[in-house]
């Protein structure tokens, strides 16, 4: 798990600096920024993560990243397709959205004690 983070980390850094020419790049630099610091955390340093506020913060972030899912889900037809995301930005938001969500969400299972792992 550390290492998907790790690699969800790198991900969200690379999505954060592409944010340079969009036009609401402050809101979706600050979101990729978000899950790229709780991933980055967890893949690097998960034992501070594993409990107290970090643990309660990281939880919110997920809580409010499942939010977003829904808030920001396309509804454009066939939005996975390379000619629509290509285009369509809320096709684009969506699923960065959804990208934002499983790093966070891996970020919060790695943080997880051993003892309580599934």
């Amino acid at each position: 798990m550390k290492i998907i983070s790790i690699v969800f980390c790198v991900l969200l850094i690379l999505f954060t600096l592409v944010q340079y020419n969009d036009p609401d790049a402050l809101l979706w630099g600050a979101i990729y920024g978000i899950g790229a610091l709780w991933c980055g955390i967890a893949g690097f340093r998960p034992s501070r993560l594993a409990g107290g506020w970090p643990r309660t913060l990281l939880t919110v972030c997920l809580v409010l990243g499942a939010f977003g899912v829904i808030w920001y889900w396309p509804r454009t037809p066939g939005f996975w397709r390379q000619e629509v995301w290509w285009v369509t930005e809320t096709a684009r938001e969506g699923m960065g959205m959804f990208i934002v969500f499983v790093g966070v969400a891996v970020a919060w299972l790695t943080s997880k004690p051993r003892a309580a792992r599934i």
